[in-house]
């Protein structure tokens, strides 16, 4: 009876999850229904898995639109139907075409088509009317060209209730971006679209007892099943299964010579385990796929650091996969792969940013479009975006919105409409609004992708599954997560770099060899560390100077306890306490000190969680790792996380601990467990910060030239650029002579690239350095122009930026220079065969000096180059002492100054705001300020700039910081020209 039926998948249309959907039925009485959300199947896998558990028959189809226009209803008969109806959805998706009306002939699906849209044809033999139960008196003056045959019920299911029209009609207005009260009638659903009782359908059909019938041969000749059981990725990477294991055993005893020679015992037992493990799970060909796609890039040169939980393991070490060796580090392989693990694992491999794509392209080119696919996912309604979007269509201007966003509590902000807004919003919280593109995740799969999902075509040009990875794992997908990083491209660009400028080859994968250096401990151990991928946020630097770090160990520790939940738990504080105290504690339980000696009795890695679990309160490592998941947030079954919490409880109840130990245990799980890292992944993590940090202990300028030209990193260019001309750099400006289109280093002058002043056309920017290198340096101002022929806009950008000092002439009289020049030009469309002189001119002599040029340099670069940051105060103060000195004030009241780097914003458990600043001095050294809340209301920041700061020094394990009493932003010398 119910052929159309919408969940909230129906992308601002739907009101009613897949579980409420499938519960109305239920309520309904029925035995069987159609869903058919609009343009996407999505929620089919859900739907399917939900019919089951409630013993309904599911039926699954795709409603097809443009935009607010229905063209007709398809509905699966089968599996094959349901492969037919998502490849057609996908073709139109790829193509960026309209739905066709009327439909194409489909072999395995039937098509509905409204009474209102009819195609001027005959329909085909799996074609019907659709007749809605407010079109039944039109049946008695239809023309008899109209086969009532082909008719079927027509009732669409949209809302659970009355009470959610509203929240539709709302959501209609967000997705046609209009106001609510222009909304018109077309643009919505019928008002009703609910569940009608079966007894009720039959009683408004009764006199066309053919149609009733001609829906339920429909219905019984639907049916749909979704296998949740067996792997759905390629099962076969090789001939055979049992090729795929010969093959992976090779490869892992091969690659144990290369990591451990032939003698390592330890190595040949845990190599052996493994392998048995992954054949009986059948993961054989996940790990051989994993290797291809790790032996392109190694064959195109492209670096690359497995991480995650894959890197547990020793065959993917073996097989070059990752670079964490797991019997050094004692890494635990039940964490990433066991005989009773619930879900399947999954390997992320980073590249750069640069050669991401060319690997995804390989990915897509091997194992064939029709079988691969990138990972969707869904982003929802949430927060400051509700009011936003709902403000809009209740015709709010910004700024009101904003206030309201700002502060939602205030009676200013309280009035009929708001309430409405805030009403509305806490119902659509949760809600489906777009689907997206996850961060890296790809499936390759067995069968056709098209037989489980439509697949969209993002701007980034390769299918996406329009289900999520939750989806994709309750039905048995192993997602390679295939993810970009800028740490990899600085690393990899600071080694060309290095050998361009310095003629030294280094070898970036020597991690012994950087784990032994003496600079690279010192640097570690003094936070010498910005730049270095993951180690130099203000935090990281501070953490790694209160525990002293000087090794590998304690990096991969430190890498982990940083994460939030850590910190928020108290932990790791304690942490830094035992680390340094590890005689006078007491464990919690004598389990934490037989589970979790190496770290003191604290949980710092996930695999902690399952330790804690699986000895501690006894759950199994299939439960233990369910639990870990869900706190992560990659598992979606809230009923299966509260039966795993309430059986670690009893469990615990059992074994007779007291109440008190089990909260607190569960305390420290619940606050960690959602934040941290596995030791693999943690341990993966530190390899590169030792790369990086070898880099810049050896060769600065170098390495933070890389930096620069990577982006991305913790702080702003401006930071990079100001610790390169701390440890020794010349920093100049642009220069049309010199620079690139990204910074370049000569000696030890680092010259601006061009990518780095506001406005510049890319194209002229990158020609530039083509031009120059095709037919030599220019000569003056003429010359550039006559060989470049660009913009005068673009000249005065480049005379402001200073790129024609070379010249020797000021700037004022070069900007006169342009526009003589380009006024001239105008009249010559062609760039001439020989330069003609330019008439020379005399002006009066023009001001200009470096409070000027910072000025420009700060407009088109956002940072000066010519003064400091200091050298542009009015005020000769430079405060009590220097970043490096605060340590001797312990204890008492100090002033300093220094200009802003970063702030870091965090609520109270009392829900109040309080900050943590850093700031560069004079001398250029960094410094970290506290801000609590009272402090923070008097004295708030406002905005970049130069800072006076009142505040008492206070020390933590060694580290020195300003808890701040008072600030004041210091004024500047005024640009004079305005």
């Amino acid at each position: 009876m119910y052929l159309n039926c919408h969940t909230y998948y129906s992308l601002r249309y739907g009101t009613m999850s897949v579980e409420q959907l499938v519960q109305k039925a239920v309520a309904a009485r029925t035995d069987a229904i159609v869903l058919t959300d609009i343009n996407n199947s999505t929620a089919i896998p859900e739907f399917a898995g939900e019919c089951t558990k409630n013993n309904i028959r599911p039926v699954a189809g795709i409603e097809f639109r443009n935009d607010n226009e229905l063209q007709y209803i398809g509905i699966a008969r089968n599996n094959k139907g349901l492969r037919e109806l998502n490849e057609f959805l996908s073709k139109h998706n790829f193509e960026k075409t309209p739905i066709p009306f009327p439909a194409p002939r489909f072999s395995e699906s039937y098509i509905i088509y409204s009474l209102k849209k009819l195609p001027d044809r005959q329909l085909f033999d799996n074609e019907r009317t659709g007749i809605k139960q407010e079109e039944i008196n039109r049946l008695l003056t239809l023309p008899s060209s109209i086969n009532r045959n082909s008719m079927v019920i027509l009732q669409p299911v949209t809302f659970a209730a009355d009470n959610e029209i509203f929240i539709h009609k709302s959501l209609r207005a967000v997705d046609n971006n209009i106001l609510l009260s222009h909304l018109q009638s077309w643009q919505c659903a019928g008002e009703n679209e609910f569940f009608c009782t079966p007894e009720n359908i039959r009683k408004a059909y009764a006199e066309y007892p053919e149609i009733i019938s001609n829906t339920h041969k429909l219905l019984e000749d639907c049916s749909l099943s979704f296998d949740r059981d067996n792997q759905k990725n390629k099962k076969i990477f090789s001939a055979s299964r049992y090729d795929d294991k010969l093959l992976l055993e090779k490869l892992a005893w091969d690659g144990m010579i290369y990591r451990y020679g032939n003698q390592n015992n330890e190595a040949k037992k845990r190599i052996k385990q493994e392998l048995e493990i992954i054949d009986n799970l059948g993961f054989s060909a996940y790990f051989l796929i994993t290797w291809d796609i790790v032996r392109y890039s190694m064959a195109r040169g492209f670096y690359h650091v497995g991480r995650g939980s894959g890197a547990n393991s020793i065959v993917a070490y073996c097989l070059k996969i990752t670079n964490v060796d797991p019997i050094d580090l004692n890494l635990y392989f039940e964490r990433f792969i066991n005989p009773r693990r619930s879900s399947p694992p999954d390997f992320d491999i980073d590249y750069s940013w640069k050669e991401r794509d060319e690997v995804i392209d390989y990915i897509f080119k091997r194992y064939g479009l029709n079988h691969t696919a990138l990972l969707g996912t869904i982003s929802t309604f949430r927060g400051k975006s509700i009011v936003r979007e709902l403000g809009k269509i209740h015709g709010l201007p910004k700024e009101e919105i904003d206030s309201l966003i700002d502060n939602p509590s205030s009676e200013t902000n309280r009035n009929e409409i708001t309430d409405i807004i805030f009403s509305t919003g806490v119902k659509i919280a949760d809600f489906p609004n777009m689907r997206s593109i996850h961060a890296g995740g790809i499936l390759i799969s067995e069968e056709p992708v098209s037989c489980y999902t439509a697949l969209d075509m993002p701007p980034k040009g390769f299918p996406t599954t329009q289900w999520d990875m939750y989806t994709a794992e309750e039905i048995g997908f192993e997602k390679l997560d295939i993810l970009s990083q800028r740490g990899i491209g600085h690393i990899r660009e600071s080694a060309e770099i290095i050998l361009r400028n310095r003629s030294v080859d280094v070898d970036v994968h020597a991690i012994q060899k950087f784990k032994n250096d003496r600079k690279v401990k010192e640097y570690l151990k003094t936070g010498e560390t910005k730049g270095c991928f993951y180690i130099e946020s203000p935090s990281m630097r501070g953490l790694l100077q209160k525990l002293r770090c000087d090794d590998y160990t304690t990096l991969v520790a430190a890498s982990s306890i940083i994460r939030p939940g850590v910190a928020r738990s108290g932990m790791m504080r304690e942490y830094i306490y035992r680390f340094h105290n590890p005689d006078p504690f007491e464990y919690i339980h004598p389990v934490m000190k037989e589970q979790l000696a190496e770290t003191f009795g604290v949980m710092v890695y996930q695999e902690d969680v399952l330790k804690v679990c699986h000895h501690f309160a006894g759950l199994d490592l299939a439960d233990a790792d369910t639990l870990r998941r869900a706190m992560s947030g990659k598992y979606r079954s809230k009923q299966e996380m509260r039966r795993i919490v309430e059986r670690f409880f009893s469990n615990c109840r059992e074994k007779g601990y007291s109440e008190e130990i089990t909260k607190e245990v569960w305390r420290q799980i619940e606050s960690f467990a959602g934040y941290s890292f596995s030791k693999a992944h943690s341990a993966s993590y530190a390899v590169e910060s030792f790369q990086s940090l070898y880099l810049k202990a050896h060769f600065p300028l170098e390495f933070m030239v890389a930096v620069i030209n990577n982006f991305g990193g913790f702080y702003r260019t401006w930071v990079y650029v100001h610790e390169a001309k701390r440890f020794g750099a010349t920093i100049q400006l642009p220069c049309v002579n010199k620079s690139n289109y990204k910074t370049t280093i000569y000696g030890t002058d680092i010259y601006l690239g061009f990518i780095h002043i506001m406005s510049i056309e890319d194209k002229l920017a990158m020609s530039i350095e083509e031009i120059r290198r095709d037919e030599g340096p220019f000569t003056d101002l003429n010359d550039f122009v006559t060989r470049v022929r660009p913009g005068l806009e673009q000249v005065i950008l480049l005379i402001r930026a200073g790129a024609f000092r070379f010249t020797g002439k000021t700037k004022a009289v070069l900007l006169w220079e342009a526009h003589m020049i380009m006024n001239k030009s105008k009249t010559e469309p062609m760039r001439p065969l020989f330069s003609h002189p330019v008439r020379d001119f005399t002006l009066p002599d023009l001001e200009q000096d470096k409070l000027d040029d910072a000025y420009d340099e700060i407009e088109l670069l956002s940072f000066p180059v010519s003064l400091t940051w200091f050298d542009m105060l009015e005020t000769s103060f430079r405060g009590d002492t220097t970043a490096s000195e605060i340590g001797r004030y312990t204890g008492k009241k100090i002033r300093m100054v220094g200009h802003l780097v970063t702030i870091k914003y965090i609520k109270t458990i009392k829900r109040e705001w309080m900050n943590f600043g850093c700031f560069i001095d004079p001398a250029g050294n960094f410094f970290d300020t506290t801000h609590f809340p009272q402090s923070l209301k008097n004295y708030p920041f406002k905005g970049a700039g130069t800072y006076l700061i009142l505040g008492k020094v206070v020390e933590e394990f060694g580290y020195a910081s300003i808890e701040v009493e008072k600030l004041a932003r210091l004024p500047v010398r005024p640009d004079k020209r305005y």
